[in-house]
């Protein structure tokens, strides 16, 4: 009989701000993609976007949201790596580290959805399942539709409470002047609050 391996799941973001549907994606994927351990990991240098905030501001917000989930691990790495971060660097790395491991990729809908222009997606497919979440209705169906058209891609639907919440959204309201404490973990409130961030636009 072939014994399953343990599983570690990969969850990368700009996390500017972390806010409480980050958490309880997390949980969900905890409960229902069996993870032992699941590693939260905020973006070094996005390849793909610009003006994110501090890396050591994101890294502090990022433990401060996930503090109170057991087997969460939130992995500094990218901000470590010279030049842009890559998905498939990291789960290079993950997979050195943690050769007896399963590693599982968790990501939205719309990453889904453009995950074919993604750098080196051929070999992220290799060595991950792709775990599809969605936002809305039908949005996780969707991109799985999607990965579904790729050659080789290994994916499982991941259910999650629908939560109308955005980061775009947080910062904006920061900078209004608006409450943000029912939308982020009251940890990361505080420290939005302390460090004087978002206040410009």
């Amino acid at each position: 009989m072939t014994l399953k391996k343990p599983r570690l799941g990969v969850f990368g973001g700009a996390f500017d701000p972390p806010h409480r549907a980050h958490v309880a994606l997390a949980e969900a994927a905890l409960r229902q993609l069996n993870l032992e351990r699941l590693h939260v990991l905020p973006t070094g240098q996005a390849a793909h976007r610009a003006g994110l905030s501090p890396g050591e501001h994101r890294l502090a917000m990022a433990r401060l949201a996930f503090v109170d989930l057991p087997r969460v691990v939130v992995d500094e790495r990218e901000f470590h790596r010279a030049g842009p971060s890559y998905t498939v660097d990291t789960l290079d790395e993950l997979q050195r580290e943690f050769p007896a491991f399963e590693l599982v990729l968790i990501i939205g809908a719309d990453q889904a959805r453009a995950f074919g222009q993604w750098h080196r997606h051929d070999e992220i497919l290799r060595k991950a399942i792709i775990s599809v979440a969605g936002r809305e209705q039908g949005a996780a169906a969707g991109g799985q539709t999607e990965l579904q058209d790729l050659p080789g891609g290994r994916w499982e639907p991941l259910q999650w409470p629908l939560m109308s919440v955005s980061a775009t959204d947080i910062r904006s309201r920061v900078v209004q002047g608006l409450g943000i404490e029912h939308l982020v973990p009251a940890g990361v409130a505080r420290y939005i609050e302390q460090h004087h961030l978002y206040k410009s636009a």
